[in-house]
């Protein structure tokens, strides 16, 4: 049965907020790490790849706010700090010193992190009926897949 966030128990509520609040938080290093090899770029592919870089972190920009939001109609408390989502984060940061190669995989890796992060928060939202942050994870997990399948195709 399909749940509006305020007719949600506090526990089914609790537990979909933990789920985003870990893709929040891997968003948001996601975003550090595409900015950050978007500056440090160099190589033949430079302008493919700094535009292609720009691209990914301005989604997770808008992105970091959805699932923000979500959290907030589900009663939750939006983590922001920097700190917190790097210790909550399955995604590392990178100090942006390496070959374009390198920040492609590094970024490849974050997106799929990503994709099954959202897909189980997806899945966790359907158990309690929460059809709207399905829908969310659903829509993000499909971005994310995306980046990295293009990302997958640089390296080819």
């Amino acid at each position: 049965m399909t749940q509006p966030a305020a007719q949600m128990s506090p526990s089914a509520q609790e537990a979909i907020v933990e789920a985003l609040t870990q893709g929040l938080s891997e968003t948001a290093v996601t975003t550090m790490l595409a900015q950050n090899f978007h500056w440090n770029v160099t190589g033949m592919a430079f302008g493919p790849l700094h535009a292609l870089f720009q691209e990914i972190y301005e989604d997770h920009f808008v992105a970091q706010d959805d699932l923000a939001e979500r959290i907030k109609a589900l009663d939750g408390h939006a983590l922001g700090q920097l700190s917190a989502m790097l210790n909550r984060s399955k995604v590392d940061e990178h100090d942006g010193h390496a070959d374009a190669a390198t920040m492609v995989s590094a970024l490849q890796k974050a997106q799929e992190t990503l994709a099954a992060t959202l897909a189980e928060a997806g899945a966790l939202a359907a158990e309690h009926g929460d059809t709207l942050t399905e829908d969310l994870c659903i829509s993000r997990g499909q971005a994310h897949e995306k980046f990295a399948w293009i990302l997958r195709a640089h390296l080819r």
